[in-house]
């Protein structure tokens, strides 16, 4: 029995945690979330779940373990030394890369709120902003509205994609379309939509998104008003400290 018992343990432990992740993100991004199970992983490792359960206790935390391994890998191909905007805008495309390349991790990290995958990326983007010398009581909100875009409008533009995909349509004819109807609106009711309809023909999605991402870095260094009614202004850099 103890014999058996050695020999199982050493079946399970061979069988690496970081194999079980590498597949898994495999099946992610070839049939979903719904078709990330057990079954499909153990069938794809050619092993059985008791060895999956050896490292992964439940989907959860395997989905969760997939997603920051994701998150883990775009942090580290943030420009290194680089200015804390440059940092800031690579991230932020490299996440809405990330998340184009895979669309599950946009609702995984939604599961996942707390958890490690969430917090790399906080303290990825709080270090920034510390750096462009935001004050201690306004980081939380410029860290919050560059999460939230990230996190929004990749995961917009993720699941636009799949939805092109699975119903097969080509997206320079859906913006043909739409470029055709919102031009044809009444121009007394619609006058800003007319106007921009014919942009919606060659715009980029990572080109709004960047441009997103620097509006919302000027506005970091902008002016703004104290509850006391007055103008402050925050500064660009962190005073120096003396060491």
């Amino acid at each position: 029995m103890i014999k058996k018992t050695r020999s199982r343990q050493r079946r399970e432990e061979s069988l690496s945690r970081d194999r079980i992740i590498a597949a898994s993100i495999e099946i992610l991004d070839n049939s979903g979330e719904s078709g990330l199970t057990f079954r499909a992983l153990s069938e794809r490792l050619a092993t059985g779940a008791g060895a999956i359960y050896w490292h992964i206790e439940n989907k959860s935390d395997l989905l969760t373990a997939a997603c920051d391994a994701i998150v883990a890998r775009t942090m580290a191909s943030c420009v290194i030394g680089a200015t804390p905007p440059a940092t800031l805008r690579a991230l932020a495309l490299g996440m809405f890369d990330a998340i184009d390349a895979h669309p599950w991790v946009g609702s995984a990290l939604t599961h996942a709120a707390g958890q490690l995958p969430l917090v790399r990326i906080v303290e990825c983007i709080g270090q920034q902003v510390r750096a462009l010398g935001v004050p201690d009581n306004a980081q939380w909100a410029a860290v919050s509205t560059l999460l939230h875009f990230i996190l929004g409008v990749g995961g917009q533009n993720a699941a636009n994609t799949q939805f092109a995909l699975t119903r097969g349509i080509d997206r320079s004819d859906f913006l043909e379309e739409m470029s055709t109807a919102w031009s044809r609106l009444d121009a007394h009711d619609y006058p800003f939509v007319r106007i921009v309809a014919g942009q919606l023909r060659i715009h980029d999605d990572r080109v709004d998104f960047l441009a997103g991402i620097d509006l919302i870095l000027g506005g970091i260094g902008s002016p703004q008003v104290a509850d006391d009614g007055n103008i402050k202004r925050v500064p660009k850099r962190l005073p120096r400290t003396r060491t």
